[in-house]
């Protein structure tokens, strides 16, 4: 069974940067497919990036493009998510998400959620 826990989420001030880890466990993440997706309050849980098992193939939400990265470390079983140029509309709790080999832009095709972590953008 595969675990998740991502960190490195806080509060910046708009036009910052932030970078979140997610750190795997129970298994290797380069069998799987990785994603990001955030959930402001009172909305639905929506889909940020996601990255093939290589690192290889990378897809960004249209809100995030030019400004987020995903990137992976099979070695060291992370998954990170650079954002630059951050917004207050960027303001949610970020979640880890795994999937066995091919990757997807639906909450409902992964398999392995982490608990989240807090980004905060203020004006």
């Amino acid at each position: 069974q595969v675990q998740l826990v991502e960190s490195g989420g806080g509060l910046v001030q708009a036009g910052g940067s932030l970078r979140l880890s997610c750190v795997a466990s129970g298994g290797t993440i380069s069998n799987y497919a990785m994603a990001w997706f955030r959930q402001a309050p009172g909305k639905e849980r929506e889909f940020v990036g996601t990255t093939s098992r290589s690192g290889g193939f990378t897809r960004y939400a249209d809100s995030v493009k030019g400004r987020f990265i995903i990137s992976r470390d099979n070695a060291e079983n992370t998954v990170y998510l650079q954002m630059n140029s951050l917004k207050p509309e960027d303001t949610a709790v970020y979640y880890c998400a795994g999937r066995y080999i091919t990757t997807g832009t639906r909450a409902d095709e992964y398999t392995y959620w982490g608990q989240g972590t807090q980004v905060t953008v203020s004006s």
